[in-house]
């Protein structure tokens, strides 16, 4: 497991540069909405007026809420393109470095490797030019937060009955190191770690293994209406398809959740 986040981290630990926040601020290239505009006046027009000034302007949700949610949404789906200006966004809207850092190595597990390296390749970009070293980065190994001993023992159950049929080796690696390690993490709070799981799963299409989730970030503290606005915000980076299927899915969690 050290070994796999260290490698993860591998591209944003090297860099040895002095601290965040006496760097002078480097914006991304405005070139990409002139473009939009080139192309498509009407695809410009609905960026500033429905994403700009209404969707993340949604006080339902914090814009560093949405943030995680954004940069959730593209990572797990290998947006490079957009995530650049996103983590620019991100770190202003108040999303630490360390955090990021997290949600990449988190999204290593449920989005793949492969999408976890490609932004760890812009990210690393993004934190020189912003001066972010290694002294921000969370270490590879930190001290766990403590098992949530009933959850665990519900969710174990689950994976004992559905998974080591199939796969003991999946259920070896579901316990350790994804839930007796990586969501024990202190670097993002188990309710991030949940919008950030949460996020990703929708943006994919992967209804299946949604409501397992929906109903963990409940219990990790995010409300019924963060998770309405959490399905508006994807809808806009991954789509109206996955966005609509999450609702028959989130309404479901919500109803089956005592009132």
């Amino acid at each position: 497991m050290k070994k796999t986040l260290t490698f993860l981290l591998l591209g944003l630990g090297a860099m040895n540069i002095s601290n965040a926040q006496t760097a002078p601020r480097h914006e991304p290239d405005s070139n990409a909405e002139v473009n939009v505009s080139a192309v498509s006046p009407a695809l410009a027009r609905y960026i500033n007026e429905s994403v700009e000034n209404d969707l993340w302007k949604r006080p339902q949700l914090s814009p560093r809420d949405r943030s995680i949610v954004t940069l959730a949404t593209l990572i797990a789906r290998n947006q490079t393109i957009e995530l650049r200006p996103e983590l620019y966004r991100a770190l202003d809207n108040g999303v630490k470095p360390s955090e990021i850092s997290e949600i990449i190595t988190h999204l290593a597990f449920y989005a793949g490797l492969g999408n976890a390296k490609a932004a760890i390749a812009v990210t690393a970009k993004v934190f020189a030019e912003r001066h972010i070293g290694a002294d921000q980065l969370p270490p590879a190994s930190p001290r766990l937060l403590p098992i949530d001993e009933k959850t665990e023992a519900r969710r174990s159950e689950i994976v004992a009955r559905d998974v080591r049929p199939v796969s003991p080796a999946l259920e070896h690696f579901m316990n350790d190191p994804l839930f007796h390690d990586v969501w024990r993490r202190p670097g993002l709070s188990p309710r991030d770690r949940s919008l950030v799981t949460v996020s990703s799963l929708i943006a994919n299409g992967q209804v299946n293994e949604a409501a397992f989730h929906l109903n963990r970030a409940m219990d990790n503290g995010l409300t019924a209406e963060q998770i309405g606005e959490v399905i508006a915000q994807i809808a806009f980076y991954a789509g109206w398809p996955n966005a609509y299927g999450a609702v028959a899915v989130a309404a479901k969690v919500i109803d089956s959740r005592p009132k």
